[in-house]
């Protein structure tokens, strides 16, 4: 049974969600959150497996708790509830350590595919969030490409993957255009993220634009 914590200000909303999920026969939601520092707190006390997080929240907002979560060696996993093309803090809840990002307005079945697939191990990065995050970089100067970076501990080819993957490539495209299998590609992508120490595909793709190996204008 997936464990779902709901944190976002508005009470329709979580109601919304609540209706949703608790129909699904393989999960259930454990607590509910009207603030970060509410989220803080459930998550310590109820132990969910995936935390559904507004971005915008009173106090402590969701990438505030998302970070202090991570801090504090939290496991569970986080779904950013945003507004895509109109949130200027995606790139920041990125880098605190979210796993995915949901559009508040999505339907009912994405919202479950989702929570499946975050619980799962998966990250959902969608195409409006890699926009978000290549303008975060537009403007940014090109970074020194001389300096060693944790990527010299890629082969050559799990480089070439992780640029795959910061394009938003999913395992099964992955697989698809480098001609291995999907159970394959998944090996190689966990790899990755275990000699880059980075806790999901998200911060790969940080990673990925911050040390210039895909720039703003590439294609996969």
């Amino acid at each position: 049974m997936i464990r779902v914590l709901l944190a976002d200000d508005q009470a329709l909303v979580r109601a919304g969600f609540r209706m949703i999920i608790d129909v699904q026969p393989d999960m259930t939601v454990v607590a509910e959150a009207a603030d970060g520092n509410d989220a803080l707190e459930q998550t310590r006390h109820r132990g969910p497996d995936v935390i559904l997080m507004d971005i915008r929240m009173p106090g402590i907002d969701g990438i505030e708790a998302t970070r202090r979560l991570i801090a504090s060696g939290c496991t569970a996993r986080i779904l950013m509830l945003t507004t895509f093309d109109l949130d200027e803090y995606v790139y920041e809840a990125m880098r605190a350590g979210a796993s995915g990002f949901l559009l508040k307005t999505a339907p009912p079945h994405q919202l479950i595919a989702a929570i499946r697939d975050i619980n799962g191990g998966d990250t959902l990065i969608a195409p409006a969030i890699t926009r978000r995050l290549v303008e975060e970089f537009v403007h940014r100067p090109r970074p020194d490409t001389t300096a060693p970076t944790p990527l010299s501990r890629l082969t050559p080819r799990e480089l070439e993957m992780l640029k795959l993957i910061a394009k938003g490539l999913s395992n099964a495209e992955l697989a698809r255009t480098l001609y291995v299998s999907e159970t394959t590609a998944k090996t190689h992508v966990a790899r990755i993220l275990n000699k880059l120490a980075l806790r999901d595909r998200v911060q790969a793709v940080v990673m990925a634009y911050e040390t210039g190996i895909v720039r703003p204008g590439d294609t996969p």
